[in-house]
């Protein structure tokens, strides 16, 4: 290692670890001077995490939100050349520091904002037509596997925080606290707008069946299991159409 490679290791170190920069490094006016790029740089973390995370800071609070955010600074030092993607370990962080957080739905909502931002960032995809499925065989429905788009997350939450992220995307302020809810929520992109949808547990279950990338008389099977076998197709179909009116379904294979 030069004198050189020594000196940005140890100017590294002391500003991602918070480490005191010996004064023969920079002489006592640098390390004054390094002083105010230290908190810059935490600083500007800490703005980052607002930008990722638009509504979790309005709900948290000022003072709240920052000491999280301080915590995580200490904890996960930025590793990526791009600040979009800071915050990708929020989730797990909060989950494990309950003194940070004073609401478990907190973590759900940190949870939605982190899907919306991934769908975003998603890979663009060609959407499948309604045309383009009416011209498919009937005898090859069973053998389709239909492939949800790369945008698609499916979140399992436990409170119901999608209103309250509405609400506080409209502008509005005064809410009351997110309720106890068990249900799946569905969050993908259309075009260049972020979506999201509270799912039944029926939807669920047929996305989920998706996700595995079973076909669609694996996914009848399993839903004749909750309408009977006589309404399974038809109760599939109109899952499967709700997806396609919604852009979440990719064109079949040529």
């Amino acid at each position: 290692m030069t004198q050189l490679q020594a000196l940005q290791s140890q100017f590294q170190n002391a500003l991602l670890l918070d480490l005191p920069l010996p004064a023969e490094l920079l002489g006592t006016r640098g390390v004054a001077q390094f002083g105010v790029y230290r908190v810059a740089y935490r600083a500007r973390l800490r703005a980052a995490l607002r930008d990722n995370f638009e509504v979790l800071p309005l709900v948290m609070g000022d003072d709240a939100f920052e000491a999280l955010a301080n915590a995580y600074i200490a904890a996960h030092p930025s590793r990526h050349y791009s600040l979009r993607w800071y915050g990708d370990r929020l989730c797990d962080f909060m989950a494990t520091h309950d003194a940070l957080v004073d609401h478990p739905a907190l973590l759900d909502l940190a949870r939605m904002e982190t899907a919306l931002r991934h769908a975003f960032d998603a890979e663009p995809a060609s959407l499948l037509t309604a045309e383009a499925l009416s011209a498919v065989p009937a005898p090859e429905w069973a053998d389709l596997q239909f492939r949800l788009h790369p945008s698609v997350r499916l979140l399992d939450l436990h409170w119901a925080v999608g209103p309250i992220w509405h609400a506080l995307k409209s502008g509005q302020t005064d809410m009351d606290a997110p309720e106890a809810l068990d249900h799946h929520m569905l969050v993908w992109r259309l075009g260049m707008n972020t979506q999201w949808k509270s799912l039944t547990p029926m939807e669920a279950v047929f996305v989920k069946g998706l996700l595995a990338h079973r076909s669609f008389g694996l996914l009848c099977e399993t839903l004749a299991e909750r309408v009977g076998e006589e309404q399974a197709a038809v109760t599939a179909v109109a899952l499967l159409s709700e997806l396609l009116k919604a852009g979440a379904i990719c064109a079949l294979p040529t």
